[in-house]
């Protein structure tokens, strides 16, 4: 690349701040009647941070790093074992209701199809501790590893937490569906079994004990055609009975974070 094409396309990205490089090699062909690649405009854009948004630029740049730093663990780097409590999958249901968001977070895990949710005001990396630290207390039993996705509520604090611990932590894939099957699979049967069959309520004071309620259904006595047809406490209590160790029944916990 000449020097004179490279002061073209910093004078014509001055210009168009906003236009893409494919867009920019158009109207560069256009003017100066010669052709250009859309790498050349790509170097002479980051070769002089010709960005409309050079603070964004600047803090996508330093969170791509860190992530280079310490990449994250995909969940195919995980062979799953078919055993209670090897593997819990979280995710966030967003309730959107006029200008007003409600976030129901939650969980299951891989094995026996057990599940776990509740209702919150926001979706803070507290609030999802305090998830975790309720599915401890109702699980009672050692839980190896975790997977989410790349969700804000699953940092900072959330993070400390499963280190403290010692939580593996493992991330889905982005647009890969499969990829966390079992928390999908569960998310929607909690909105179409129960959710939207009248029992949304924005108050999660009234919304968390009836949603308990249902879980208990779920878990207690709904037959899972995975499972063999058998309950996910069933296949708990089947599996647990090998070692001798015994089940908590499920009930709302009290926690702090």
């Amino acid at each position: 690349m000449t020097l004179i094409q490279e002061e073209r396309i910093r004078r014509l990205r001055k210009r168009y701040p906003y236009y893409g490089k494919k867009k920019l090699k158009v109207l560069y062909e256009k003017e100066y009647s010669e052709e250009i690649s859309t790498w050349k405009i790509e170097r002479v854009i980051r070769r002089h941070k010709l960005y409309p948004d050079q603070k964004k630029t600047e803090k996508i740049a330093r969170k791509r790093a860190r992530a280079r730093q310490k990449p994250k663990r995909r969940i195919i780097q995980l062979v799953k074992e078919e055993r209670p409590c090897f593997l819990f999958q979280l995710d966030t249901i967003v309730i959107y209701w006029g200008n007003l968001k409600r976030y129901i977070l939650t969980a299951v895990d891989h094995a026996s199809k057990l599940g776990y949710a509740r209702m919150y005001k926001n979706k803070s990396s507290r609030v999802a501790t305090d998830v975790l630290y309720r599915l401890r207390y109702l699980v009672n039993q050692p839980t190896q590893n975790l997977q989410t996705d790349n969700g804000s509520e699953f940092a900072l604090e959330f993070e400390r937490a499963t280190t403290k611990s010692n939580i593996q932590r493992y991330f889905s894939r982005a647009r890969t569906p499969k990829d966390n099957s079992e928390i999908e699979r569960f998310n929607q049967t909690l909105e179409y079994e129960w959710l939207y069959n009248s029992n949304l309520s924005l108050d999660p004071e009234e919304f968390n004990p009836r949603l308990t309620e249902w879980l208990i259904e779920y878990n207690f006595h709904r037959p899972h055609q995975s499972l063999g047809y058998l309950t996910p406490i069933e296949y708990i209590e089947k599996e647990l009975a090998k070692i001798h160790s015994q089940v908590l029944p499920m009930w709302s916990a009290t926690t702090r974070v």
